[in-house]
């Protein structure tokens, strides 16, 4: 079957978003195609708006329409615990839990000497001027449990020791409802390496 060019650009747009493939891509193209017409304006107009009224926060460097972004502007957040996280969606995962009442750094990342991506890169700088400005009495350092991730919290924990604020990393291991028998041994193995005193 030979595909229209313009459908053929549209599949190859939406294969550049993460997670769609060829089918994926070719899928949403065709149900765009048949869907009406203020279906597809609907979805462009959103796209074209996201870009025009998202900015960074110039507090926490989250995505907000507002800045400073509501989370730095509440007053109910306690200043004194500080999230860092390498991007957004991190930031929106750890706020969905609940379990954390304090306010975010977002990175923008994590080093990746491989991909080219160093401290300068990241807002590792932004956050040090932050925790010297004296509120942070506690830095979580809530980066992705990988090699990169890793390898950004050991930096950042370096940077900010001799700033006397605590620093802690989040916890990793089984999730909730895991089976030990399914799970692969560097899960096992934090879990073992990170276990705590029962209560």
């Amino acid at each position: 079957m030979i595909t229209p060019p313009p459908v053929e650009r549209l599949v190859a747009s939406l294969r550049r978003l993460p997670g769609i493939g060829e089918k994926s891509a070719t899928r949403l193209a065709f149900f765009l195609l048949s869907a009406p017409d203020a279906v597809g304006k609907e979805l462009a107009e959103a796209i074209l708006r996201l870009k025009q009224e998202i900015v960074l926060c110039e507090e926490c460097f989250d995505l907000t329409e507002k800045s400073p972004c509501a989370i730095c502007r509440n007053p109910e957040r306690d200043p004194a615990g500080l999230c860092v996280v390498e991007e957004p969606a991190d930031r929106a995962a750890i706020e969905r839990s609940g379990g954390f009442r304090g306010r975010y750094h977002v990175l923008g990342g994590s080093l990746s000497p491989i991909e080219g991506v160093g401290p300068e890169d990241l807002r590792i700088a932004e956050l040090e001027s932050r925790v010297r400005r004296g509120d942070v009495q506690e830095v979580v350092l809530a980066t992705n449990p990988n090699a990169e991730g890793d390898a950004t919290a050991h930096f950042i924990a370096e940077r900010l020791r001799p700033l006397g604020v605590r620093l802690t990393r989040i916890a990793y291991g089984m999730p909730m409802g895991g089976d030990l028998e399914y799970a692969d041994q560097v899960t096992v193995g934090r879990s073992l390496q990170f276990r705590r005193e029962l209560d």
